[in-house]
């Protein structure tokens, strides 16, 4: 009998502990619906590569990152693929950064998954609108409240920094266990942003000519920041005219332009044609690869070389 009541004392013992600690789990503000255990790390799906590089440098060891739009493909044109759609389902955090298809998908995403938080990382950034070249102002007005605004602020080193305490504000409300963590890897972050860009800016401050020739126009916080001017062959997401195609090639030999940017989501036919036209090189960059900081410094120092 009396082994018998030790065995039955342990065994109760041994299942108040689990529900204590399934109870503990249940309550902890530090653990979403998403999550599976206690200790699982941060579920983080973002929009672009670059924005994983963000989250990374501030979550670290404590998230796992998922990226929507994947290599070669356009935030444009992107549509999830099934598999991203399910794997949401078991995400804690979603950040958002502007980009086209999220203005069709971020509300379907949203309604499949209510537990899934959804951050805009655009807060507290004013953005620019997309003028098409040689536009009046008013008519950047238009755009503007038309809803035109330029998404491209993650190419902007100042900007991104803005983008950084959004993603860390979002994290420690996720989990504040660690939020020494994330604050300090934050500080280093913002202090290896503004090393960079004051590399950018010292690469570009003495040129003589300030424009450069584009295919997609991604690069207009950059220029803004850098004093510069972007002159973009396709706005709007539409290759230009025959006629919009030759007042580009007369702006770029009035401006001396001897370099054209592209990118590899996009189709060079139209750069080529201006390229031929002016005599120009076409040199691919491209605004989505997720090493950031390296990918950043070719552009300054493929500008500084092309427009000395």
């Amino acid at each position: 009998m009396k082994h018998g009541s030790t065995h039955t004392f342990k065994s109760l013992k041994h299942t108040l502990t689990a529900v204590f600690m399934l109870v503990w789990c249940g309550s902890s503000p530090f653990v979403r619906p998403a999550a599976a255990a206690c200790h699982d790390n941060i579920r983080v799906f973002v929009s672009i590569a670059p924005q994983a590089y963000f989250v990374k440098r501030i979550g670290a060891d404590h998230v796992n990152v998922e990226v929507m739009v994947g290599p070669g493909q356009s935030p444009a044109t992107y549509e999830p693929r099934p598999r991203q759609m399910a794997a949401l389902g078991q995400a804690s955090l979603y950040f958002r950064i502007g980009v086209p298809f999220e203005s069709v998908w971020m509300e379907r995403i949203a309604k499949a998954n209510p537990h899934l938080c959804v951050i805009d990382t655009r807060h507290g950034i004013t953005l620019l609108p997309i003028v098409p070249n040689n536009a009046h102002r008013a008519s950047a007005r238009v755009n503007h409240a038309h809803g035109m605004d330029d998404p491209h602020i993650w190419l902007s080193p100042r900007l991104v920094k803005i983008q950084a305490q959004n993603i860390c504000d979002a994290l420690i409300e996720q989990d504040r266990i660690h939020e020494t963590d994330y604050r300090k890897n934050l500080k280093a972050f913002c202090k290896d942003l503004d090393a960079l860009d004051a590399t950018i800016a010292g690469l570009l401050r003495s040129l003589k000519d300030r424009t450069f020739l584009v295919f997609h126009p991604s690069w207009g916080y950059f220029a803004r920041d850098y004093g510069l001017e972007q002159i973009a062959i396709e706005t709007e997401g539409k290759p230009p005219s025959a006629r919009a195609l030759t007042r580009i090639i007369e702006l770029a030999k009035q401006k001396n332009i001897r370099v054209i940017f592209v990118q590899k989501q996009f189709s060079k036919r139209s750069a080529r044609a201006v390229a031929q036209a002016i005599k120009a090189r076409v040199i691919e960059v491209d605004p989505l690869a997720q090493d950031y900081f390296d990918n950043m410094k070719r552009l300054a120092q493929t500008l500084a070389e092309t427009l000395r």
